[in-house]
């Protein structure tokens, strides 16, 4: 079956919008609930979310959707999407849920789901749910009395989650003299990721850390750092991590203020756990979006990379299958497999301090060893998604431009997964002329089908 709600995350849109509405979101819970009950665990669900205002709507929708199926529900407020993934294993819960759009901007919302080994729902299960809404199948299924369903607030969630990621760092190594600034984005670290960093020695500064339920993402965290990279500068800082609205992602400011983005931080700690003879099969996995200088850092010490189609449930599907230990993403998702199941801002920032710990070297030394080639990207708003083999002009020019460029470069064309946009990126020895490519591919998507 063709999922027509979940993308590349999950489901996600306007709040109070379909389909981000507590009606949809209550069927979800039903659904969630229907397939949960097949599993050897206690027919509870793990609920978190972020500090969208939206937030209170869908997370009582689900949860009354998911007792109203007989199963329990555990709240646990404003958590990263990682600390729900922990907490659904630890918890030994049927499934976990996530309400939050990621990096959109407040007025968005999503929700996506864990099963209960922590890891995202596999595609085929992600379109039995949506078999369940469209087809009615359960609507009279209806515990009654004893069999509903209640909720409880998991009140030591946070201290759980911060005592998790804290052991993943090497005991050896403290934070001492470390100054760190973390832009919390407004989102869902905004309590647990100074505590972290705090906890293991650092000296902890924070800005983004102020939620109002409107302010999540805007002008700060990992899709905006410009803030940070000001701050980083300023308050004479070591480094400076950002964060995005759920956490799941990271981007780092150098003692500089340059920015070390996911492709750069894999590289640094690639390299590490090569070193270190801790990289399985020799082998980074990365998505199609990260940039050509990966590889050829990774390969100047006998590593590799696997690439997969974007979104860090597919780098972690990979990983998965083929034995793999470490991968992400270039816009931030990280994952380090030993120590957990999906994308984790505060603990690949940790990583990535015990690297220059060990080393004792400064951040912007450590990121020399990633030369990124010009890479440009642009994003067009589209009416449709439209495949762009059935675009004459746009695949014309898509073929032009790869046909100069040989082996020199790439070119992605791809729609996002979560929003109603094309994404153009060109990779290529000279930065003018890939900025001419993107731009000549972009306007050709923009006179077919743009808005």
């Amino acid at each position: 079956m063709i999922r027509k709600l979940f993308g590349t995350d999950g489901i996600r849109g306007v709040a109070n919008k379909y389909p981000m509405t507590s009606e949809v979101a209550l069927k979800l819970g039903r659904a969630i609930a229907h397939i949960s009950r097949r599993g050897l665990h206690r027919h509870r669900i793990v609920i978190g979310k972020d500090t969208r205002i939206s937030g209170y709507m869908l997370e009582f929708g689900i949860a009354s959707g998911v007792c109203s199926l007989g199963v329990d529900v555990i709240m646990t407020g404003p958590m990263p999407t990682p600390a729900i993934a922990f907490l659904t294993r630890t918890l030994r819960a049927d499934a976990g849920i996530v309400i939050s759009a990621s990096h959109n901007p407040f007025q968005d919302n999503g929700i996506k789901f864990f099963g209960a080994d922590g890891f995202k729902l596999a595609d085929e299960i992600e379109a039995e749910i949506e078999s369940l809404l469209e087809s009615g199948n359960i609507e009279n299924v209806r515990p009654i009395e004893t069999d509903i369903g209640k909720t409880v607030k998991l009140e030591d969630a946070r201290g759980r989650y911060v005592q998790y990621v804290k052991q993943t760092f090497d005991p050896n190594v403290g934070l001492d003299g470390i100054k760190v600034i973390v832009d919390c984005a407004h989102g869902a670290a905004y309590r647990v990721a100074p505590a972290i960093f705090e906890e293991l020695g650092a000296t902890v500064e924070t800005i983004g850390d102020q939620p109002d339920g409107k302010n999540i993402n805007d002008g700060c965290g990992a899709t905006a750092p410009q803030q940070l990279q000001r701050e980083v500068v300023a308050r004479q800082a070591h480094i400076g991590l950002a964060l995005d609205g759920d956490a799941d992602r990271l981007i780092v400011v150098d003692e500089k203020g340059a920015l070390v983005d996911g492709d750069a931080v894999m590289a640094i700690c690639g390299r590490d756990l090569m070193a270190k003879e801790r990289l399985p099969h020799r082998t980074v996995v990365a998505t199609v979006m990260s940039n050509l200088g990966l590889e050829r850092s990774l390969g100047q010490v006998g590593a590799e990379v696997v690439r997969t189609q974007v979104g860090d449930r597919y780098v972690v599907e990979a990983m998965r299958r083929h034995g793999f230990g470490f991968g992400g993403e270039q816009s931030g998702h990280l994952v380090f497999l030993d120590h957990a199941s999906t994308g984790d801002g505060c603990l690949a920032g940790l990583m990535l301090l015990e690297v220059m710990r060990q080393r004792e070297t400064p951040l912007s030394e450590l990121a020399r060893v990633f030369e990124r080639v010009p890479q440009r990207l642009v994003s067009i708003p589209v009416r449709e998604k439209v495949p762009f083999d059935e675009l004459s002009e746009v695949s014309r020019r898509i073929f032009s431009v790869e046909s100069t460029l040989g082996d020199q470069g790439r070119v992605l064309v791809r729609y996002s997964g979560t929003e109603l946009k094309a994404r153009v990126m060109v990779e290529g020895p000279d930065a003018e002329a890939t900025q001419m490519y993107v731009d000549d591919i972009a306007e050709a998507i923009r006179r077919a089908i743009g808005t």
